[in-house]
């Protein structure tokens, strides 16, 4: 895991979480099919510049449906290789893939966000500093977790340029991943 930028310059942050659906990539609702995969516009280079300035990039994703039983858990993986290759294929590449599986009408986990887990789980495996992390993501409950554990924050709107529900005042926001990194990482670490 890289800590800097190339030549060993600290960078401002320790990582980038960002949510995978609506964010990443189109969200059709229960994605099951690699097929249907679609990445966002300037996902692509968003994910390349923070990689290319040595800032990790880690999802963190609920994925309900597994729980629900509209898809496995060996679906989500193949899913999730077909993001990763799509985003090979364009030289960008994401450092790690955290994914809450429950069904939040059935169980009660710590690990679907907003809960904190899966970020804190990362932040030990992956020795970060939660305050010095961003959390992007195209929903609220995307960001709550960073705003819990005192980092940055941006949310990034929908396709139709609307955001989830009510925003809290404060919250930054931006019109996609690629516009938020533009935001938050000065042009010498991108």
């Amino acid at each position: 895991m890289k800590k800097g930028a190339p030549g060993g310059e600290a960078t401002r942050f320790d990582a980038v979480f960002v949510d995978r659906d609506g964010t990443l990539i189109e969200d059709p609702g229960y994605l099951a099919d690699p097929r249907n995969v679609r990445l966002l516009p300037g996902v692509a280079a968003a994910v390349r510049a923070l990689n290319e300035a040595g800032i990790p990039v880690i999802v963190v994703t609920n994925q309900s449906g597994i729980g629900r039983g509209f898809y496995t858990e060996a679906q989500f993986h193949r899913v999730q290789e077909e993001v990763e290759r799509r985003l090979a294929g364009l030289g960008a590449h994401l450092d790690a893939v955290y994914f809450c599986p429950h069904d939040p009408e059935r169980e009660s986990c710590g690990c679907r966000k907003p809960g904190t887990e899966l970020f804190v789980r990362a932040s030990e495996e992956l020795g970060l500093d939660s305050r010095r992390c961003l959390y992007v993501g195209d929903r609220v409950r995307d960001v709550e977790p960073g705003l819990r554990l005192g980092g940055e924050v941006i949310l990034v709107a929908g396709p139709d340029g609307t955001y989830d529900g009510p925003v809290p005042p404060g919250i930054p926001r931006a019109a996609t991943l690629l516009d938020a990194i533009l935001m938050s990482v000065p042009r010498s670490e991108a």
